[in-house]
């Protein structure tokens, strides 16, 4: 499974699940948005178990991604996550730092074997570097762990950060990653935000849309299981964080609901759906036009605090009409294509790297 197949999918709802294994992370990255370290919280791996184990072939996410924290600091639960979800008929991908490289910066240094088992037991394998990353695992280990994961016959990406698109550092990067791996690795690439511990340093503050232009969320689409098992609609690192969560975007929880409630739950609610469909900004400016001046995702959060929004969902977006209207939303994004999604959502300037290692390559 390739980047971009990935990620055509994540405008449809329930077409994916967000997985945070852990919190944990032995890193220390400057930009880290969740902050993790080792002393931090995780999920149940049990009771992750029995979510995954609920789905079914007829009712399931089509990919199951896995991340942190570090979700390799758990490689056994990882692999029978993948498991049991690919059972199903569900493929896995997961994320990692590749924390396990920083000592293995040698050609004959092997992956450990319980990381080797997790990372190929998956069908898409990721990798975040940037420049805060590399303080702590070499480039040249990284891009030996993503050679070894391919000769394992794993597709492969990498997640790039920057300071901004006209960075120096990226351009660097980028053109070392298609001269090593010859464009046989796509790239997504985003560029540093004010949140976790990049939020006390980190100058790019969100764009404010124009809130009388439909712009849909193409984040409420996957639910989200948190590191309390809580499951969201959101995969924003400050909404993951918040307790209690905001209601409208709360689905449920993983000791006890099963992923039919939680993708029916999301499919059905008709603030969700006006979310995917028009956008938050543009619902508030329906009903309390000065609460948009917020930002987009602020804006979100903060929809329960208005009655009028809400009501005008539930008009809006329930029943049927609202169903199609929801669908519509998704079909158009998804047609768009995972290079139009980066435009909007990560570094504008360096979209179509996500295409790389497809029929198409983009020079």
């Amino acid at each position: 499974m390739e980047l971009a197949e990935l990620m055509s999918l994540r405008p449809q709802p329930g077409a994916g699940l967000l997985l945070n294994l852990t919190r944990r992370c032995p890193l220390h990255c400057a930009h880290c948005s969740s902050s993790s370290t080792m002393e931090s919280e995780e999920p149940d791996g049990g009771r992750l178990l029995r979510f995954v184990g609920s789905f079914r072939a007829d009712d399931r996410p089509d990919v199951l991604m896995m991340s942190g924290g570090e979700p390799l600091l758990r490689p056994d639960l990882v692999a029978a996550l993948a498991g049991r979800a690919q059972r199903a008929g569900t493929r896995c991908a997961l994320l990692t730092g590749a924390f396990f490289a920083a000592d293995t910066d040698s050609r004959d240094t092997p992956i450990p074997a319980k990381i080797l088992r997790a990372i190929t037991a998956v069908d898409h394998f990721s990798v975040s570097v940037d420049a805060f990353h590399e303080r702590e695992v070499p480039r040249r280990a990284v891009f030996r762990t993503v050679r070894r994961v391919l000769d394992a016959g794993v597709p492969a990406s990498l997640h790039l950060v920057g300071s901004g698109p006209d960075d120096p550092y990226l351009t660097d990067l980028v053109a070392e990653v298609r001269r090593t791996f010859a464009d046989r690795v796509p790239m997504l690439v985003n560029t540093v935000r004010a949140v976790g511990r990049a939020a006390s340093w980190a100058t790019s503050r969100p764009v404010a849309p124009d809130p009388r232009r439909a712009l849909p969320c193409s984040m409420a689409a996957w639910p989200v299981v948190a590191h309390d098992g809580t499951v969201l609609a959101c995969c924003n690192q400050q909404t993951v964080d918040t307790r209690p969560p905001p209601t409208h975007l709360t689905l449920g929880h993983i000791v006890v609901d099963t992923w039919e409630e939680i993708r029916e739950r999301s499919s059905s609610s008709p603030v969700l759906r006006m979310i995917r469909t028009v956008g938050p900004a543009n619902l508030l400016h329906r009903s309390a036009p000065g609460a948009t001046a917020r930002g987009y995702c602020a804006g979100c959060r903060q929809l329960g605090e208005h009655p009028e929004a809400l009501a005008i969902a539930h008009k809006v977006a329930s029943g049927a009409a609202g169903a199609l209207l929801d669908r519509h939303a998704a079909r158009l994004q998804s047609e768009a294509g995972p290079v139009t999604l980066v435009r909007r959502h990560g570094s504008a300037r360096h979209a179509d790297l996500v295409a790389l290692g497809g029929r198409e390559t983009p020079r």
